[in-house]
């Protein structure tokens, strides 16, 4: 029976059993007589939705502390091995594969390095199912068990009513490309475990939101910086970030040729891969036969030798003139959404951190307007290079959560009874 707000008591009991869980997981261990004023539910509330998660082996008990002048609080837990998520980096030098209990802790892992050579879909297609197969092999697990199979990668992400989730990674040369069809198509897993697909710097940022240097904030720029350069914006509004082309901003009319085909975009001077390609073409002596990550690590090594030796004056100038451009890029983006935090991620971004975000820091503000300045912190991630991944395995979880820790129901073999389908269609959306 729907109330006068739309809301039937299925969903209010699913309410009930998400507030409950979310308080539990991420202020847990908490006892029955914590829970009610944590989430703002009636003692009875709070005894029946945790018999009810107890009951579905969603929670468990965690010990028990003192009360004052009563029977000791026993503490409750989410049950770390009642579900497990696959999080999924399609990068631009690998694609990672890590399977994690519903905690968060990885379980295990597969690696597939990339090139350029290899950046075809069927290729990249072929990774993911090879290394989810692998990840399950690893902990011995059914893939029926799966909540479901979250997935960064670069470009644009669309949801469509008909081809489902398409990508448009113009910079990688995806055109349109069905990727949640194609993965479905020879599946390893049953129809009910979903695929859920968004951009890498968004599940970067919601990684950093939910468990990282961005927990607590309200309005949040997470930035990712590997071959290319992305972002993730979070405000109340957005509580779960929207991904915005931030590498693809103009920083000099007429520059550099990006590899999205425009001229002038941050990455074309920011990303690591266009910063690989403008120290060689100034001179620097990149070592042959090295995939991006290492090249990056030889560019700063020679920018800054731990030795005696002369430092390369290329390699640091291309960097000093990246770190002002890095900033003048961050100044725009405070003075567009007036975050409270800035966080720097992504691989080229942690290595270059350490000893370039305070120069970063300097540009930013000087660049930016001073108000909202004045307001901002920039920092780097805490979540390290596994970040997008952690980001990809919380989308199921967080669709989890959203359905009060109930398994989607299974789709019916035949078409549903009318009176089914009617009650359906009059059903509050």
């Amino acid at each position: 029976m729907a109330g006068r707000n739309g809301r039937t008591v299925r969903d209010l009991r699913r309410a009930n059993r998400t507030a409950v869980l979310q308080r539990l997981y991420f202020d847990g261990p908490l006892s029955r007589f914590e829970l009610g004023p944590a989430t703002g539910l009636s003692s009875g509330s709070v005894s029946n939705v945790v018999a009810d998660l107890v009951a579905d082996g969603l929670v468990e008990e965690a010990g028990s502390v003192d009360s004052d002048g009563g029977r000791p609080r026993t503490l409750l837990r989410v049950a770390p091995g009642s579900g497990h998520m696959i999080g999924v980096d399609v990068g631009e030098t690998r694609v990672r594969v890590e399977l994690f209990d519903l905690t968060l802790t990885e379980l295990a892992r597969a690696e597939h390095p990339l090139t350029a050579q290899t950046y075809e879909v069927e290729v990249i297609v072929d990774h993911i199912r090879h290394g989810i197969a692998e990840v399950l092999d690893t902990a011995g697990l059914a893939p029926e068990r799966l909540l479901g199979v979250g997935i960064g990668v670069p470009g644009i992400v669309e949801r469509t009513p008909d081809r489902g989730t398409l990508v448009h990674g113009q910079t990688i040369g995806w055109d349109t490309v069905p990727l949640e069809a194609l993965l479905r198509t020879g599946s390893p897993l049953p129809d009910t475990v979903p695929y859920v697909i968004d951009n890498g710097a968004k599940t970067l940022g919601q990684a950093e939101m939910w468990f990282g240097a961005g927990r607590g904030a309200r309005n949040a720029v997470v930035v990712l910086f590997g071959s290319g350069v992305g972002a993730s914006l979070v405000t109340p509004d957005v509580e779960q970030g929207r991904a915005v082309e931030w590498g693809h901003l103009t920083v000099r009319v007429r520059g550099r040729r990006c590899r999205c085909g425009a001229l002038g975009c941050l990455e074309a001077y920011a990303g690591a891969e266009s910063l690989i390609a403008r120290w060689r073409e100034e001179g620097g002596r990149v070592p042959d036969g090295i995939d991006e990550e290492a090249a990056l690590t030889a560019m700063l090594a020679a920018a800054h030798p731990s030795g005696d030796g002369p430092a390369d004056p290329v390699a640091l100038a291309v960097l000093e003139e990246t770190a002002e451009y890095l900033g003048a890029g961050l100044s725009d983006l405070i003075n567009l959404f007036q975050p409270e935090r800035i966080l720097i991620g992504g691989w080229a971004g942690l290595a270059l951190g350490s000893r370039f975000l305070p120069a970063v820091r300097r540009h930013a503000m000087s660049y930016a307007l001073r108000h909202p300045a004045e307001k901002v912190t920039i920092d780097l991630g805490r979540l390290g290079p596994d970040a997008v991944t952690v980001g990809a395995a919380i989308l199921p979880l967080a669709d989890f959560f959203a359905r009060g820790g109930r398994h989607p129901d299974p789709a019916p073999d035949g078409p549903l009874p009318a009176w089914r389908t009617a009650l359906q269609e009059r059903a509050p959306r």
